[in-house]
């Protein structure tokens, strides 16, 4: 549930903090950081990327090339809240078909295939996604007091 739980709150938090962002905000990088589309772009690749290591995959063509061009301005806010939330879905749709005996299973992340198990990337899931959520919350206000 805890994986739930985090995905619950990206939801909340991510309208809630970008309400007003424009276009241009958006793709700005602020302080030295990673602009807020980039932040939004990897939340949604990296839950995608994630849940293929969960289910054993390997990254397909396409998910690389999103990878490679999450830095490169391109989207708009809403359409990127709308890729949030469904690679959130289709998570969610993947954990609630996990067996609970599988939870020490092996699994190898990264072209260098890290080793971990099934519960490791569970754990890692929600912390990596809430880790990005925080650097967006971050960004946009910034952006929003500038």
């Amino acid at each position: 549930m805890p994986v739930f739980f985090s995905f619950a709150q990206v939801r909340e938090d991510l309208a809630h903090h970008t309400a007003g962002i424009s276009q241009e905000q958006l793709w700005k990088r602020v302080a030295g950081n990673n602009s807020l589309g980039f932040h939004l772009k990897h939340i949604a690749g990296s839950i995608h990327r994630l849940t293929t290591y969960l289910a054993s995959g390997a990254l397909s063509a396409d998910q690389l090339e999103f990878l490679q061009n999450e830095l490169t301005p391109s989207d708009s806010l809403p359409h990127l809240l709308a890729l949030i939330d469904s690679s959130l879905h289709a998570a969610e749709q993947q954990l609630l078909r996990i067996d609970p005996a599988t939870l020490y299973e092996p699994r190898a992340v990264g072209r260098h295939s890290l080793p971990t198990t099934v519960l490791g990337l569970l754990v890692h899931l929600a912390e990596h996604t809430q880790r990005h959520l925080g650097q967006a919350i971050l960004i946009s206000r910034l952006l929003q007091t500038s």
